[in-house]
């Protein structure tokens, strides 16, 4: 049986820079697994967009598709716009199943790649005094994500035994309202360390509020790591086993008869 197509569904595809990490994790994922059918693709303004890559895949005769959102901060697989982008693929494409995974979400081992990406930075910066950190993330609307940012701060905080705020490029408070809160409580040496998957427009905007707000360092973005990788395939393994037909083979039914004396 032929494994279902994987795409990756990414953001902010009109910028290289942004839209290279996809293909980036797109090169990782073919060298770790040749078999596996990988395609790119973007959920706003980007190209290719996921209708047209799923029309190209149908064209080919694939017959199933698994789409595992790159999204860092959201654990939701049923976010607003993946779900009207399914039903899309599946009114134009009536052949095609698809599916959306999980997206790769606040997972707890992407926190080593966080604190890589910072350590790296505060040696760039030359820094050698902290205390404290802000763990800089994507916007995110849904309950549950924000409770399993609000626990990586806290395992973070844990960590490193620093107080550790959560900022986001949403409603809630931003990188510099978090700084701002640290140096209430009388901390002076405070690092960014950054949830973001790409060095987008959120993470730009986050980045600029840090540096103007005087952070001693901010971390790049997590990009195109091993541990991404690893977790988008847990993704699409799992989704890949919902597609499988668990059709129901009728049995005859045998009727028994009584053979009388």
């Amino acid at each position: 049986m032929t494994a279902p197509s994987l795409i990756l569904l990414g953001t902010g595809g009109t910028d290289p820079r942004v839209a290279g990490v996809s293909h980036e994790l797109r090169a990782m994922l073919h060298a770790q697994r040749p078999e596996l059918d990988v395609a790119v693709a973007f959920l706003d303004e980007g190209y290719p967009r996921c209708l047209q890559v799923a029309g190209k895949l149908a064209k080919r005769g694939v017959t199933e598709v698994v789409v595992v959102p790159l999204h860092l901060s959201d654990a939701h697989p049923r976010q607003p716009e993946t779900a009207a982008l399914i039903a899309q693929i599946r009114a134009a494409q009536p052949g095609l199943r698809v599916i959306a995974a999980d997206p790769v979400g606040p997972e707890a081992q992407l926190l080593a790649v966080v604190d890589q990406r910072l350590r790296d930075a505060l040696r760039a910066r030359r820094a050698d005094q902290l205390d404290g950190l802000v763990l800089s993330t994507e916007a995110t609307t849904d309950v549950r994500s924000n409770a399993l940012l609000a626990r990586r701060a806290r395992q973070w905080s844990s960590r490193h035994r620093l107080p550790c705020l959560v900022a986001t490029g949403g409603t809630g408070p931003s990188v510099a309202d978090a700084i701002r809160s640290l140096r209430a409580q009388g901390r002076r040496h405070i690092a960014v360390g950054s949830w973001f998957l790409t060095a987008d427009e959120g993470f730009r905007r986050q980045a600029t509020l840090a540096q103007a707000a005087r952070a001693v360092a901010v971390a790049p973005p997590i990009g195109a790591a091993p541990e991404v990788a690893s977790i988008i395939l847990g993704r699409y393994v799992v989704s890949a086993m919902d597609l499988i037909d668990l059709d129901v083979v009728e049995t005859p039914v045998r009727h028994l008869s009584v053979v009388g004396a």
